[in-house]
Order: structure tokens, then sequence, then C-alpha cells
């Protein structure tokens, strides 16, 4: 057994709660260790202890690099990979003139895996070991991206679009084709290995009512999958829903009338919410994902995260890529802070990490497996150089000359600068599956 036995040398840092619940939310050794055997934790601690506890342990050392959970991400598009940083004025232009003709070539299985394997190493180079990532509407997307997160042993949560109206007749199903797939692709990979299943009716405009409550009808069918759509990200959008169904008072109403609005419901942006929607989605246990660098970029609007801490709301930080405009979380949290440096509210680093590791976790209800260093997870972890640049290692050089290499300030530095070129190493379920130096990335052609 103990030739099975991995001891990560290195700082090791993870949240055990909410920041904004307790001023004691995380656990920190600044020289620690992290012990792993046959993929899942077996405890983190002091180095000098662990060492001396598991003297027959593989020594893996990473001194001086910072070990954490792996980001999570809740919000993400695969097929959008290449089609990121695409100027298209708002989100409806953007959808019509790049999504909707980029996802038409998904219905290729040899297409939808090489960009598949685009995406998970894209992912992998920048921290994120899990995700809920939106397919297209074939069902051949979602066999790709299973089948190669699989080959990987990532945590892998997605789902076929349901979209029956106002979009494209090569991108449609209809309320019978689109619950058909879904359930067949239910029975084929749900809980398979470490993939789960997400029904995904893409937001209401492109979705009938009765093909709302078809997909509201699936997930009361298999209870524990996840529901993900879109709501209130931006004005015009939510202008066309509500023309779209005049008989609900808001955008939320549309989605509550369906059966849509669960504790297993992750909803994209949320930005022009009323009083009354965040109150009910509080109510229900519902997720909102905020994508700032999508926000930014289609001049959405920006998310108001002190409301959201406010009623307590459970709020996560996501990529969005395409729309968003990078797949790294840093740079995620980055352009957060800086929305809510706009909005009056200074959001701490630890509150953007615990959005995108154990707070995502626990939204999603994953956080007895990944998201922390607790006995029994998952070993999804990252390893970060807090200097990769020239201008990260002048920033150390002179915190330390003034007293103030403090964790707060590692953690700052790496939200304001981190990006690709700070992560060392990824592992999931204690493999390595990417290493700094091994740059060579995956090519889609």
């Amino acid at each position: 057994m103990n030739n099975q036995i991995q001891l990560y040398r290195g700082e090791v840092f993870y949240f055990k709660s909410s920041p904004l619940e307790s001023g004691d939310s995380y656990c920190y050794y600044p020289e620690g260790a992290l012990v792993v055997s046959d993929g899942k934790v077996m405890e983190a601690g002091f180095y000098d202890m662990l060492k001396d506890k598991y003297p027959s342990a593989c020594l893996v050392d990473y001194s001086g690099k910072l070990l954490m959970p792996g980001f999570i991400d809740s919000h993400i598009h695969y097929p959008q990979s290449e089609m990121i940083g695409m100027y298209g004025k708002q989100l409806l232009d953007w959808l019509n003139d790049y999504t909707y003709p980029t996802e038409k070539a998904f219905s290729s299985r040899e297409y939808a895996e090489r960009v598949a394997h685009f995406f998970i190493n894209e992912l992998l180079c920048n921290g994120t070991t899990s995700c809920m990532a939106y397919a297209t509407v074939h069902k051949t997307s979602v066999d790709a991206l299973f089948t190669v997160a699989s080959e990987y042993n990532m945590r892998m949560l997605t789902g076929k679009v349901l979209m029956n109206r106002n979009a494209p007749d090569y991108l449609t199903d209809t309320e019978e084709s689109g619950e058909a797939d879904t359930r067949s692709l239910i029975e084929k990979w749900h809980k398979q290995g470490r993939n789960l299943y997400v029904i995904t009716p893409r937001f209401s405009i492109t979705s009938t009512h009765d093909q709302l409550i078809s997909a509201a009808r699936l997930h009361e069918e298999y209870p524990d999958t996840y529901i993900q759509t879109h709501l209130s990200e931006n004005r015009n959008e939510i202008e066309s829903t509500l023309t779209l169904s005049s008989e609900c008072m808001d955008y939320l109403e549309v989605y509550e009338r369906a059966g849509l609005v669960t504790d297993r419901s992750v909803f994209g942006h949320c930005i022009h919410l009323s009083d009354s929607e965040c109150h009910r989605l509080v109510e229900a246990g519902a997720v909102m994902a905020h994508c700032p660098t999508s926000n930014l970029f289609l001049g959405s609007g920006l998310f108001d995260m002190q409301r959201a801490n406010r009623v307590n709301m459970q709020t996560t930080l996501a990529t969005d890529v395409g729309g968003g405009t990078s797949f790294s979380l840093f740079r995620t949290m980055d352009k957060s802070y800086k929305i809510q440096q706009l909005n009056g509210y200074s959001m701490s680093v630890f509150e953007s990490l615990y959005k995108c590791t154990q707070g995502t976790a626990k939204a999603l209800q994953l956080d007895d497996k990944i998201g922390n260093f607790k006995t029994g997870r998952e070993a999804d972890f990252i390893v970060l150089d807090y200097a990769a640049t020239p201008s990260q290692q002048a920033r150390k050089e002179y915190l330390k000359r003034n007293g103030k290499w403090t964790l707060e300030n590692k953690l700052f530095g790496l939200q304001t600068l981190g990006d690709d070129r700070n992560i060392v190493a990824t592992y999931l379920a204690g493999n390595k599956v990417y290493t700094s130096w091994e740059i060579l990335r995956y090519a889609i052609f």
C-alpha cells in the first residue's frame, strides 16, 4: 500500500468554509504536504509531520510552489473554443453571426472530438479540473466531450442543447426529438465514471414553453441530473423573452412556470435581476454563474456581487468561453474584481478563489468529492508558481523587501497578474495530466 502513496511537498491551501461566513475559512500550511493514494486525498497538513507519518511515501517536491484544489468552471461553451475573441457587437448579434454557424460543424463526431481534445487541454493548462459545459444541439457533440473527458478521467458536467425555435434550421430539434435524445444521453453517460449530465435548454428565446416543460419533466425523471441555461444576460434578450412570454411578469417566471428553477439549476449571467427574482432564486436554492470577461466583452452589464452576497445568492465564477475571452479563471477573477470596484465593492481574493473552488463545488453539491483537500476527496489539484513572469518576480521581491509577502498578497498577485504561465502542473484523480514544461499544446487542426 505504501508504494501507492504520494506525498507532495509545497505550500498547501484550501477552503473549508465560505470566507463570507467565517474568518477561519481556510487551511494554509506554508511548509505543507498533500498525501494522495489511489486518486484520493488521504490528508493535508504540515510536511514535517506527514513525512514521518508516511515514511515510505513517494516524495514529489514542489517546495516554494502552491498546491491547491483545481478550479471548477461553472459556465462554459466547449463548441465556442475556436471563436473566442470574435468581434460581434452584443449578445444576439454575436449568436447569429458567429455562434450558430460555428456550432453547425458539431454534427460531425470527428470534428467534435478534435475540438473536445483542444478544449480539455486548454482547461488543464489553465488549472481547471472540472467544468459544467454546454455542448450543441447534436448528440454527437455530447458523446465526443464525455468520451474525451473520460480518457483524461476528468469530472465533466455537460449536456445536449435543447433549441426548437428562433435559430437556424440546421441547429434546431423538436420537443419530441430533444427529449428523446436527452433521455438517451442520460442513460448512456450520467454517473458513468466521473461524468454527470446537465439538461440544457439554451435559453427561453430558443425553446418553446412546451420544450422547457419537457426539460423539467426529464429532470423530475432523473432528479440527480443538473439543469443549466441563461438568465438576464442582456437587456435586449430580456425584452425579446418577455415579448415571447407576455403572460410572465419577469424573465425568471418563464423558467418557474416550466418547473426549471431548482436547487440543481445553474443560471448563467443573472446581471439584470429584480429584487423579486433574486429572492425567488435564493428560495429555490438555485446557482448563479457570474461570467465577467464575457459580460464586459459583449457589453452585457456589471453583475452586482455585493447585492448577491447580501441576499445569500449562491454565486460562482465562470469563464463563459467563447463570449468570455480567456480559459483562465485567474483572468476571470481579475475582471470580476474590477467590475466590483466599479460597483463600489472591494471583493477579497479569498472570496474570488472560493467562488471557483470550494464554493462552486458546494453550489453543485459536489463538495463531498471535489473542491477541497479533506480526506477522501478526489485528488484534483494544481501546482502554482507565484512569480512565473518578470513583473510577478519584481512584485514578489518588492513585497519581501517590505515585509509584506503575506498569503493574501501572494494570492492577490495571482488573481491580478496570473494566467496559464503560473500553472506548473495539473493533476486529475492523483495523475499528472499537464506540466508547464510540456509546452506543446493540442491543436484542433
